[in-house]
């Protein structure tokens, strides 16, 4: 096994593909499969393909939680070995995410065992990967968007548990299973690499606030740093949190990523009214590292419809500016890479938030990718001018 240099930057490519796996139970408790739904398992050569066309040679993959163990401690890996030796025959490095968006049948965050069984998880998983991969970095995200899911779950009903009022307490969980999930994967092999992959958010008070409402939305944006607290042990201690845990930071931000709370009314992200409360993406990155000081990604970001070019060459500009700045920006992630619909309404028209939109005319296949030109151009404009090398250049 190699060994593991923290100021190392692992990742095989600046720019990313992100395929979209949930396997969560939706808003109506039905069990959702986006790696068949999307048709990547099927055609996942093709897409690797056609993602190393676009210079992208690192992509994050998901397990799913509820096909591996179908049993309590009894793994089924046969569909992530498929997708990791398709991986490696392309050339494609795979970052994987242990959770995301989705649970064992039998558990769900406020389940007492949740933790020892995620725990379990990650050490199989790592066990399984160095048997057939014993050397090479390997970066996990154990738990995708704690502080999304934990709202949508613990507040909102949207998933499991399906309760309101209990956020905090489902990002507790949450967080337990998050810290003992990575020590678990570290008895196996102390060199995996730790990728958080939290939202970027920005919380502001109405216009014309009064002092209430200012402090109630300082509060809320500061709450957007809990999870990686507790991982760092800065809050809830008694959780086994540690500095050690904070590795490579990855947030994911789109464009209805800054709202008034509490009405939830989304500030445009072009900013057309030179609004005030709007900050640039470069400012929350500058403030997301200053609080952590670790190297960053920005693990997802996406635009739906015509306004994807526009969104791209704004997200370019702003990583370079925050690397300007001195961010140590080590990539940032096209997610999804190909078109999704939504969990909740898989019938309705999908979001056309991939570089490729998904052909539905054929029901008896997978969708076909059309690749959406404007987008593809306005890609390939930005990675001439934002890639691997700029934070060296810029920063000795």
């Amino acid at each position: 096994m190699t060994t593991s240099n923290p100021n190392q930057n692992p990742f095989d490519s600046f720019w990313w593909a992100g395929f979209e796996c949930t396997d969560q139970l939706n808003c109506f408790g039905n069990r959702v499969d986006f790696l068949d739904i999307t048709g990547h398992l099927v055609l996942c050569d093709d897409d690797y393909e056609r993602i190393r066309a676009f210079g992208l040679h690192t992509v994050r993959e998901g397990i799913g939680w509820s096909k591996v163990e179908k049993r309590p401690y009894q793994y089924d890996w046969s569909e992530v070995q498929y997708l990791m030796e398709r991986g490696r025959v392309h050339g494609i490095q795979q970052v994987w995410d242990i959770c995301h968006f989705g649970y064992a049948d039998d558990l769900h965050p406020l389940h007492p065992m949740f933790a020892r069984r995620f725990a379990a998880l990650c050490r199989a998983f790592v066990q399984m990967y160095r048997d057939n991969r014993p050397d090479g970095p390997l970066v996990v995200t154990p738990i995708n968007e704690v502080s999304f899911i934990s709202w949508l779950g613990g507040d909102a009903r949207g998933t499991q548990p399906y309760t309101t009022n209990q956020g905090f307490a489902v990002k507790y969980g949450l967080m337990r299973a998050y810290i003992e999930g990575i020590a678990a994967m570290r008895e196996i092999d102390p060199t995996v690499r730790i990728l958080t992959t939290e939202p970027l958010v920005n919380m502001v008070p109405p216009l014309h606030p009064d002092l209430d409402q200012i402090r109630q939305a300082a509060e809320a944006h500061t709450n957007q740093y809990q999870a990686v607290d507790m991982l760092a042990g800065r809050m809830c201690p008694e959780l086994g949190g540690t500095e050690d845990n904070l590795d490579i930071l990855g947030f994911n931000y789109y464009y209805n990523n800054q709202w008034v709370v509490p009405t939830f009314d989304f500030l445009p992200w072009v900013n057309e009214g030179n609004d005030p409360r709007w900050r640039p993406l470069r400012s929350l990155l500058i403030e997301a590292y200053g609080r952590y000081k670790r190297p960053v990604a920005l693990t997802e970001t996406s635009h739906p419809g015509i306004d994807r070019p526009g969104w791209i060459r704004f997200v370019g500009e702003e990583c370079r500016a925050a690397i300007e700045q001195g961010v140590p920006l080590w990539g940032v992630c096209l997610y999804p890479i190909i078109d999704r619909p939504d969990w909740d309404h898989l019938d309705r028209e999908w979001h056309h938030s991939g570089l490729w939109d998904a052909d539905l005319s054929r029901t008896d296949q997978p969708p076909a990718r059309v690749l959406y030109q404007p987008y593809a151009d306005a890609l390939r404009d930005v990675q001439q001018r934002v890639g691997r090398n700029l934070f060296a250049e810029i920063n000795g």
